[in-house]
């Protein structure tokens, strides 16, 4: 229990270091709440560790454009660029490789004659095609590090020394496989047909709480917002729409053309019904994992902020704590949207392939 107090409070404190940087900012211009939190859960195309503007230290992430040929250069060249305000959008425009672009809210537009054109609020140049390695990117790509790190290191024990009590990494990882086949694939997935799916569910639950907890530090390797971002979130609900869609038997099929117990004349506004019902389940699995992860973010950092806004440290005594708070929920929260998101979706799964009992 000591320990967990000291790394959250940790934590809050590397929080709270964070946003000190934003005190560096003059009175003229202000704390910015909206503008610092979205800067903190949306994607970039760096990864900020500390400081403030061209001061700033970051790991600067390569910059890959399809515009008349492939194009890739680091986004330092934005980052320490031209930094100009133009009707309240702020942009850097890009130097040497990135010569010709401009990055406006982490979106990178083609300059059109070097101007950038804005009509109405909005940017109005084209889009090339990005396929950067964003800090959301990276923080997949270091979370499926660690997670392949312990499984596989998990099976080398057990493939070593078989089936005995188990050792290190493996005391941690066994009871939560155990968890998912017994809590959440056996009770959904009936008649023994949970082996052909536990292994997508497994992956599902430790891929959300790896990088559930990833996200809770807020230094790296940790701090992207990665399981609070809708692309995620919404590629995880679709394997789980089309594994429930091609596993789907002729008892599953029937219920949806041809509802039992309904009379054929109600069957024109049943069907449907059924047929949205298919994609409105994934998609409430997609909306709950984004919207709870991303509102435990958003509701650390305005706690923070408080101390901003008031330009007062005596502040911290009411949003540390208060911070603190939360993030001992969010680490409940972390597990309970693993759970969440693999018992939905062994349900809809183990309803696909029910065997037709009468």
């Amino acid at each position: 229990m000591r320990f967990l107090l000291r790394t959250l409070l940790f934590f809050s404190a590397l929080s709270w270091s964070t946003f000190a940087s934003a005190s560096s900012k003059t009175d003229e211009e202000g704390f910015n709440v909206s503008e610092y939190i979205m800067h903190h859960i949306q994607d970039a195309h760096e990864w900020h560790l500390w400081g403030e503007g061209h001061d700033a230290t970051s790991i600067y992430l390569p910059i890959i454009l399809i515009d008349n040929g492939v194009k890739v250069f680091s986004s330092s060249h934005f980052y320490h660029g031209k930094e100009v305000h133009l009707n309240n959008e702020h942009c850097f425009m890009g130097t040497g490789p990135a010569e010709g672009y401009a990055l406006v809210h982490e979106k990178i537009y083609a300059l059109e004659g070097g101007q950038l054109n804005i009509h109405d609020g909005h940017v109005t140049n084209a889009m090339p095609w990005d396929l950067s390695v964003t800090k959301n990117v990276l923080s997949l790509f270091i979370g499926v590090g660690i997670l392949l790190l312990v499984l596989m290191s998990t099976a080398r024990y057990y493939r070593k020394n078989g089936a005995v009590s188990p050792k290190g990494i493996a005391k941690f990882i066994e009871p939560l496989i155990l968890f998912v086949r017994d809590e959440v694939a056996i009770p959904n997935i009936h008649g023994g047909k949970h082996v052909k799916y536990l292994g997508f569910l497994t992956t599902v639950f430790f891929f959300i709480l790896v990088n559930n907890l990833l996200g809770m530090i807020p230094v790296f390797p940790g701090g992207a917002n990665l399981t609070g971002n809708i692309t995620i979130t919404m590629f995880l609900a679709v394997c789980t729409l089309l594994i429930t869609v091609f596993s789907g038997n002729k008892n599953y099929w029937k219920h949806i053309f041809a509802t039992p117990g309904v009379p054929w004349l109600l069957l024109p506004i049943m069907i449907p019904i059924e047929i949205v019902g298919i994609f409105t389940k994934p998609f409430a699995l997609m909306i709950r994992l984004f919207a709870n992860i991303t509102a435990g973010h958003i509701i650390v950092l305005a706690l923070i902020s408080i101390i901003f806004i008031n330009k007062s440290e005596a502040w911290g005594a009411l949003s540390v704590p208060m911070a603190l708070f939360i993030s001992v929920l969010e680490i409940l929260v972390a597990f309970l949207q693993a759970y969440l998101f693999s018992m939905l979706s062994a349900l809809f799964i183990g309803a696909a392939v029910e065997e037709d009992h009468h």
